[in-house]
């Protein structure tokens, strides 16, 4: 016999760890229905394509025109692919869920707007992990033409996928507060744009707001990753974005519901 609403609530398990287990399993099921369209949707792969190409392209030149080849011309150019990247993924997300009306639909689900945001942004995390992923080869290749530290190298690839993850979430948040894909995209570039900036104007900003301003630019932090080095205030620093952004998307939604 079909359960009731009651019936379904008594049977739900209860305690800690099972409550912890059931929210896993719906942040994951959101997490597989939202990876699932970003492959059978066109307009991933292009973006993927599109990253590919410019990485590749910015590897590979160094190779060709100067005779040398190493990590540094991808890791220091990344970080720009990614203010594209980021938002090109997250555009969608929950701007085509408003504009589509399936919003109200997706609420209706057995799923808290934490969950339900949370199994976005991994799936969209990990199709971000899988295009950098492919980039692996650059290291591997250099790796059989000579010696290479694998130091700077893990430093930086960790340090692209905590960007990755703060340009995620900033995306996330211009997706929620916008029904189109095109502004959002936009907005999304242009905050993670304008974090990349931040320090580049130091010499226009008074004495005593220089180590604030230099602080808050994400050159500043990705730099130590690219180094090898894992600092603590750099992991509080994209930490702090995590978090204030994804309030920020919880807020936009909640209200809106």
């Amino acid at each position: 016999m079909p359960q009731t609403v009651e019936q379904a609530k008594q049977a739900e398990p209860t305690g800690l760890l099972a409550t912890a287990a059931l929210a896993w399993r719906r942040i994951a099921g959101q997490a597989k229905k939202e990876l699932y369209s970003y492959f059978y949707s066109p307009i991933a792969y292009v973006v993927m394509v599109i990253y590919l190409a410019f990485a590749g392209w910015f590897f590979f030149s160094r190779f060709f025109l100067f005779g040398q080849i190493d990590m540094r011309m991808y890791f220091g150019t990344a970080p720009l692919l990614l203010m594209f990247l980021a938002p090109a993924i997250t555009m969608r997300l929950l701007s085509e869920e408003v504009n589509t009306g399936s919003y109200e639909m997706l609420m209706t689900l057995p799923l808290t707007t934490t969950q339900m945001l949370l199994g976005k942004f991994l799936a969209a995390f990990v199709f971000l992990a899988i295009t950098i992923g492919v980039t692996l080869s650059y290291p591997l290749t250099i790796a059989t033409l000579g010696p290479l530290d694998w130091g700077p190298v893990i430093g930086g690839y960790v340090g692209l996928l905590i960007l990755g993850a703060a340009y995620l979430s900033i995306g996330l948040f211009t997706s929620a507060i916008t029904q189109n894909q095109i502004v959002a995209f936009i907005l999304g570039f242009a905050i993670c744009f304008l974090l990349f900036l931040v320090d580049k104007i130091l010499m226009l900003v008074p004495g005593f707001l220089v180590g604030i301003f230099q602080y808050l630019g994400v050159e500043y932090h990705t730099m130590n990753f690219s180094r090898g080095v894992i600092d603590s205030k750099d992991l509080v620093y994209f930490a702090s974005i995590l978090i204030i952004t994804f309030m920020g998307t919880r807020l936009v939604l909640e209200r809106r519901k």
